[in-house]
Formats: C-alpha cells, sequence, structure tokens
C-alpha cells in the first residue's frame, strides 16, 4: 500500500498519458467506467510506483523511493490485478527496468495514436471464411495495432464480411457458389453503399479465406476507393509489416507456341506449382502462363513493395496474354498465393478489358478444382 499522497495534478496527467488503460504490457483494459453496472464515470484503476514510495515497499531504495514517491515518471496506472501481481504475487519477475520499459511503450504507443492526423482515418474491412476444417477468423485487437503509424481506425465497429458456420466444406461445389454469393451481397450491403455516399474514403483490409474467394474480394474491391491489403506474417504471427529480408523477386514465362489448348495462368508465390497439376485438369495441350516467386514460400510477402512489384508484373501478363490469345478466351488461374496477393490479383483483373477468369482451388485428396468464375457474362 502506498504512503505518499500522490497531488491530484499529477494523477489526471498518469491517467491522461495511459488514456485511462492499465498499463502492464499485453492487458490494456479500459479502467474508465463500467458496462455492467451503467456507471459510466466510474475509474477502477490503481496508482502504482514502480520504485516503491518506501525502503520497504516493493523495488524501494532508501535514497530514490523519498525522491520517485510524487514523480509522474516513476507511476503507472494499473488494473487490480496487475497492481497486485508486481507489487505482491510476482514481485521477484517485475523489476526497475521492466517496469519502465512497459510504461514507456504504453504511453509512446497513446502519444502516436492521439497524434494521427484525421485524414489517416481507415474503416476496417474484415473477411474470414473458413479454410478446409479450421475457422479463419481475424482478431480485431491485432488488425487495429498494425495499422499505425500511416492510418488508424475510422471506428471502433469493423466492417465484417465473415461467413463461417455453415454446414458445406471447400470440397463440395455447392459451397462455392453459396459463399461467392452471399460474399457479394454483404459487400454490395455493409460496403459499396456506404462508399458511393462517401462515408468510406479509406479502407484497410484484413483477410483469411480460401484463394478463390479472397480473388473475389477483390475484384469487388477493385480501386474503388485508396486501400492497403494487410498481409497476415507466420514468423512473427502479426499483422505488422516486417522488412527482414530482400525483395521478392518475381519471375514471369509463357508457354510454346504450339500449345494451343486451354489458356492457364499458374501463379507460384507461396509454393511451386508444376505444370503437370495443371495439365491433369485441363489437358497436355494447355498454354501455360506463369508468374512465380523466384524462391516461394508461404511467409513471403513481408513490406507493400512486395504486393507493388505483384500488381505490375500481373498487369503485364494480363496484357501479353490477350495480346496472344485475344480477350474472348478465358483465363484458367491456378494459384499458391499469400493472402493479400490473392486479393491483390481480383484488384488487378479490369471488367472491361480483361478476359473471364475462371479460379481453382488446391485440395488435398483431389489436387486443383474448379471453385468459381469472376467476369462470367450474363
Amino acid at each position: 500500500m502506498a504512503k505518499s499522497k500522490i497531488p491530484q495534478k499529477v494523477q489526471s496527467a498518469l491517467w491522461a498519458r495511459a488514456a485511462g488503460r492499465c498499463q502492464y504490457r499485453g492487458c490494456n483494459q479500459d479502467l474508465v467506467g463500467d458496462l455492467i453496472s451503467g456507471n459510466e464515470d466510474a475509474l477502477f484503476g490503481f496508482i502504482a510506483h514502480i520504485v516503491g514510495d518506501s525502503a520497504e515497499g516493493p523495488r524501494g531504495h532508501p535514497v530514490r523511493s523519498p525522491q520517485l514517491a510524487k514523480s509522474l515518471d516513476n507511476l503507472m496506472l494499473m488494473c487490480a490485478v496487475h497492481h497486485k501481481l508486481i507489487d505482491v504475487d510476482g514481485l521477484a519477475d517485475h523489476p526497475e527496468p521492466l517496469l519502465l520499459g512497459m510504461k514507456a511503450k504504453h504511453e509512446a504507443r497513446v502519444a502516436l495514436l492521439a497524434g494521427i492526423d484525421e485524414d489517416r482515418a481507415s474503416h476496417v474491412l474484415r473477411f474470414g471464411a473458413s479454410i478446409g476444417a479450421n475457422e479463419a477468423l481475424v482478431s480485431t485487437r491485432a488488425i487495429f495495432s498494425a495499422m499505425p503509424p500511416d492510418h488508424h481506425p475510422a471506428s471502433a465497429q469493423t466492417i465484417d464480411l465473415e461467413m463461417t458456420g455453415h454446414a458445406f466444406a471447400d470440397s463440395d461445389p455447392v459451397f462455392w457458389a453459396m459463399q461467392q454469393a452471399n460474399l457479394q451481397r454483404n459487400f454490395a450491403k455493409r460496403v459499396g453503399g456506404r462508399i458511393e455516399h462517401q462515408e468510406i474514403r479509406h479502407l484497410s483490409v484484413f483477410a483469411l479465406a480460401p484463394q478463390p474467394l479472397l480473388i473475389e474480394l477483390g475484384r469487388l474491391l477493385c480501386d474503388i476507393v485508396p486501400m492497403v491489403v494487410h498481409q497476415r506474417h507466420r514468423e512473427p504471427s502479426t499483422w505488422d509489416w516486417q522488412r527482414d529480408c530482400e525483395a521478392v523477386r518475381y519471375q514471369t514465362g509463357e508457354p510454346a507456341a504450339d500449345r494451343v489448348g486451354a489458356v492457364a495462368l499458374k501463379l507460384g508465390v507461396s509454393a511451386t506449382i508444376t505444370d503437370d497439376r495443371i495439365e491433369r485438369v485441363l489437358g497436355q495441350d494447355t498454354a501455360i502462363w506463369s508468374l512465380c516467386a523466384e524462391a516461394p514460400h508461404n511467409d513471403i510477402i513481408r513490406c507493400p513493395e512486395d504486393q507493388a512489384a505483384y500488381r505490375k508484373a500481373l498487369r503485364g501478363l494480363f496484357d501479353a496474354i490477350k495480346a496472344r490469345h485475344g480477350y474472348g478466351v478465358p483465363i484458367h488461374i491456378f494459384p499458391a498465393l499469400p493472402a493479400s496477393l490473392a486479393v491483390e490479383t481480383g484488384r488487378v483483373w479490369m471488367p472491361k478489358a480483361d478476359p473471364e477468369l475462371k479460379i481453382y482451388d488446391q485440395q488435398r485428396e483431389n489436387g486443383f478444382v474448379y471453385a468459381l468464375t469472376i467476369g462470367k457474362s450474363g
């Protein structure tokens, strides 16, 4: 228990710097108001000393304790659980440097978010559908923390296009027709009208779903408003952009002149796609074009520049395919892409300029199977 009385102005300054939230790393609990009781102005925070305000207190010191007893730099705002943890239950695990680091990071984050210009507000679009037997839901807390410093959430409410809990697996043909139709309806209802009324001026897109649906989402998004399509990383497990590797090197390829069958485009960025897997679906004379990473792997997209290079290369391939095969020939798409590039694939496609796309999905037991079509006439 603290022995010193903290001046009110120091208490107010601490609450302001902490934004009324627990400063313990990873907690961030809102300490103002109680939804259950309806007591909106109640305060549930505790002011904790980093260096105890007495020599006998937690992390106390005979000289520094009285010097720092009322110093704002020596105080942290805590919820009840973490206040007791640092001073009693886990005292030995919470030395002064650790607590100072928690305080500094929390207050720096609050200052950054509060200082972002209003023009950088972005509406968050969250799309998560089932992938095989697993549910790929997108955590709100994780995505909000990935947006600064370039953007901040325009609202605490996300725009959710999630479609989960259905009775069909992705191996069932009904799955694709149902999911594509639901995505189109939900997008028109929750996004399209708000963009037309200029309520949405920027989007931050966070999506995890089967690749055909991600490509369809990209088609719906197109370039209707400025947006950032975020990528979920595996190592570390975060949506924050990483800049810990060299730029992705893309390679393009075109079929031999004697290939006169169906036109296919393999997109091998997160994994290698061999030609024989496509030929088993479309035949030996398939004209196979390609856009692949030089060294594909499933955590390859680490920064926005990798997305931009992919969009440029894909746009060039669409134009080359039209020049050789004509506009009326559909392109069969075989994707092995990071989620953000699947969305970007749909965004690159232009409805009035490009042929229809027939999208395939990779299934463990059956190989590539047809899923859905983009740009279908009629």
